[in-house]
């Protein structure tokens, strides 16, 4: 007889009045012992909940990587279009990867981006444009986008150095939240003999690539720091010598008549908006202000910084 008809006990015996039937061979009995408890909809294949989390989990794991600081809350970015892309090329914004669209028209600027690339030994990726969508969220990328990794940002305290060539020179920033700004006031730093820019932690512009381009490259060679809390930060310059000055229109002290530009010297420029913050404005030493024609109100941020920069390496030059 099929089945487990040949195994003892599986089978009624002849006299049944019922006659021969297989047995369930005791799976009726295990069936009723129960499977455990009912696994969590996120830990079911077939559930939605399940594939919701595989989909999180995933964009993770492909989300560039963050590190301490602003770095953590400034993700890597990735540039769109074919202008933004080769001019971020040209003044060599650091990258990870051209991402190029496959069987894309090709015009000079996609010519230059990937001479530019291969030169510089950035590796060149062949993706699809519904992949390209993705990546830049939407944006007009034409067929061209550039992956650019986080910023790594410097600490306060590496401004700090006794043995840097010159006389040591800061600028910090308080409540600056244009990039554009940033960049410039990294670009007259390095061309006029600053050694360090530091910005607050919150509430600021970071290290973009649109900061990147406006430096115009000036932001390989002179460092950024992140500061968590910029008063605080202050104080520690003032305690290793340095003095501190803040640029305001209402300031105390006018410009030429800076008579701290010899010493070590963090110079403090607020956002054009509100100035200087209330407890970063107490822990100045001076308010210096830019003279000008009383038919301007106030100076760009990042233009304020650079003649604030030039007076002050004007003087030191005169003294040295």
């Amino acid at each position: 007889m099929p089945g487990n008809s040949s195994r003892r006990g599986a089978v009624r015996k002849g006299n049944s009045r019922k006659g021969p039937l297989v047995g369930s061979g005791g799976q009726r009995r295990r069936g009723l012992e129960g499977k455990g408890p009912t696994p969590k909809a996120s830990d079911r294949p077939n559930h939605k909940a399940y594939k919701a989390a595989r989909k999180a989990e995933a964009g993770k794991r492909s989300a560039p990587a963050r590190s301490g600081g602003k770095s953590a809350k400034q993700s890597g970015e990735v540039i769109a279009g074919r202008n933004s892309v080769v001019e971020a090329l040209r003044v060599g914004v650091p990258a990870t990867a051209l991402y190029v669209a496959g069987r894309i028209d090709s015009d000079d600027r996609v010519k230059e981006s990937l001479k530019i690339a291969a030169d510089q030994t950035i590796p060149i990726m062949e993706a699809q444009r519904t992949e390209l969508d993705r990546m830049t969220d939407g944006a007009t990328h034409q067929g061209l986008a550039l992956q650019v990794p986080a910023y790594e940002y410097a600490h306060p305290d590496d401004l700090i150095n006794p043995e840097a060539p010159g006389v040591p020179l800061v600028v910090a920033l308080d409540g600056i939240t244009d990039p554009r700004n940033l960049g410039a006031i990294v670009r007259s730093v390095a061309a006029f003999g600053g050694h360090g820019v530091i910005v607050p932690e919150r509430r600021s512009a970071g290290m973009t690539a649109s900061a990147w381009k406006t430096s115009a490259g000036a932001a390989a060679r002179i460092p950024v720091a992140l500061a968590g809390n910029l008063t605080r930060t202050l104080n520690d310059f003032k305690k290793a010598g340095f003095f501190v000055i803040g640029l305001d229109m209402d300031g105390d002290v006018e410009l030429p008549a800076l008579d701290l530009a010899g010493e070590p010297l963090v110079i403090v420029v607020g956002s054009e908006g509100k100035g200087l913050s209330r407890l970063v404005s107490e822990t100045c030493d001076q308010i210096v202000s830019v003279p000008m024609s009383s038919t301007i109100e106030s100076l760009n941020a990042g233009i304020a910084a650079s003649v604030t920069l030039y007076e002050v390496a004007r003087q030191r030059a005169e003294k040295s």
